[in-house]
């Protein structure tokens, strides 16, 4: 369990989900009515609001008093124009030798519309192995996802309805990161990990200091709610935001039954641009 919140912290939206897809059945989409369509949507990012292409975000996760693991968010564009986040996560140290955690999260998403078309995990936790493929097929509105244990070599096709935009458990994170946060206020919008799709709440509780390796930084506290994954149950999810025009993912907490697991920025490292490099 663990493992599956040092992964899911990196995937913000997928704090509440890292596992969903793989440890339950497909389950029937549910069923909006169009006063709920209206509220719970993807939208469009604003005119004013730039990728952090060629920006990787390292974060040291800790537990108790130990360091935990690494994580690190890898944002970039591809040739083609679409926009790829990539997440990693890896137990380290004291607890590595409790838990071996080494996982991958790959993202692909359209930047014009924040519609996700694309989500691997290859997941190793402990001794499970696995890995899971969700392809976004809006012509026909479905989720498409592929699973494998790959333990017991077991294969899993699963289809669920998904609405005419939605986002993963991954690019949720950017997503969010998007939105104008302004403490009091709720977004609610549809997130999919294969399965059913359901509304993600994101509510902004208000403003801290948040002191990292990276540095001091005024942040907006964000806590997502989702009747899926961990935080179905008891625990419970905060994400903390610079808050600037950036809104850099500062610092992630999970609080679960067993402790709470922190992951504070360590460092930031952006790629030269072109220009710069000549």
């Amino acid at each position: 369990m663990a493992g599956a919140v040092l992964a899911a912290s990196l995937a913000a939206g997928g704090l509440l989900a890292a596992q969903s897809a793989s440890s339950a059945k497909p389950a029937p989409s549910v069923q909006r009515t169009p006063a709920q369509e209206k509220t719970a949507h993807i939208q469009p990012p604003p005119l004013t609001y730039h990728f952090p292409d060629g920006v990787t975000y390292t974060y040291r996760g800790e537990w108790r008093l130990w360091n935990a693991g690494i994580g690190t968010l890898r944002v970039e564009r591809t040739p083609s124009g679409e926009q790829h986040v990539v997440a990693t996560a890896d137990a380290t140290g004291f607890v590595a030798l409790l838990y071996h955690v080494h996982d991958l999260f790959d993202s692909t998403l359209q930047t014009k519309n924040f519609c996700s078309l694309h989500l691997l995990k290859r997941t190793e936790e402990g001794y499970r192995r696995r890995e899971t493929d969700i392809r976004f097929d809006y012509a026909r509105h479905l989720s498409v996802m592929e699973d494998i244990n790959l333990n017991a070599n077991q294969k899993r096709h699963g289809e669920n309805m998904i609405p005419e935009c939605v986002t993963d458990v991954l690019s949720a994170l950017l997503y969010a990161g998007s939105l104008p946060l302004e403490p009091g206020t709720t977004y609610t919008f549809p997130i999919n990990d294969g399965g059913s799709t359901v509304e993600m709440r994101a509510q902004v509780e208000g403003r801290e200091e948040i002191h990292t390796d990276a540095g001091t930084f005024n942040t907006l506290r964000v806590r997502p709610e989702a009747p899926m994954g961990i935080l179905k149950s008891k625990g419970k999810i905060w994400i903390w935001y610079s808050d600037d025009a950036q809104h850099i993912p500062v610092q992630m907490r999970g609080r679960m039954g067993w402790g709470s697991l922190t992951l504070r920025l360590q460092r930031i490292d952006r790629k030269p641009s072109t220009s710069a490099a000549k």
